[in-house]
């Protein structure tokens, strides 16, 4: 798990930590199953609040992508490997979807950014 955060960026620290451990997840360098650090420990090795370090877990437990399991600890979910495929299936539906409505693909791909900066 490699993860750093740039105190410089105009990113939270808690949204440089969970979208690098969701991409982590989802391309699988994080596979199902794999113990996660602490918070505590996350945000001493990252020099973050632990309370940055649970809010980027939480949000990637209500995503899915985690589990905790009391104090076994937290766990990347088998659930990551579904969040790829209904994405996927998603993403699919789109298309269709513009391209019956006669939007070209490159417009297509415009909304699509668009709305993930959002």
């Amino acid at each position: 798990m490699r993860i750093s955060v740039d105190p410089n960026s105009n990113v939270p620290p808690f949204e440089q930590v969970r979208s690098t451990l969701a991409e982590q997840i989802n391309s699988g360098e994080l596979p199902v199953g794999t113990k996660l650090p602490t918070v505590r420990a996350l945000a001493a090795d990252l020099g973050i609040a632990a309370n940055t370090a649970a809010k980027a877990y939480r949000e990637l437990e209500q995503a899915g992508l985690l589990q905790t399991r009391g104090r076994a600890g937290t766990f990347v979910s088998d659930a990551g490997n579904q969040a790829a495929a209904r994405a996927a299936e998603a993403a699919a539906t789109y298309a269709q979807i513009t391209h019956a409505l006669g939007i070209p693909a490159t417009e297509a791909l415009a909304i699509v950014k668009a709305a993930l900066k959002a």
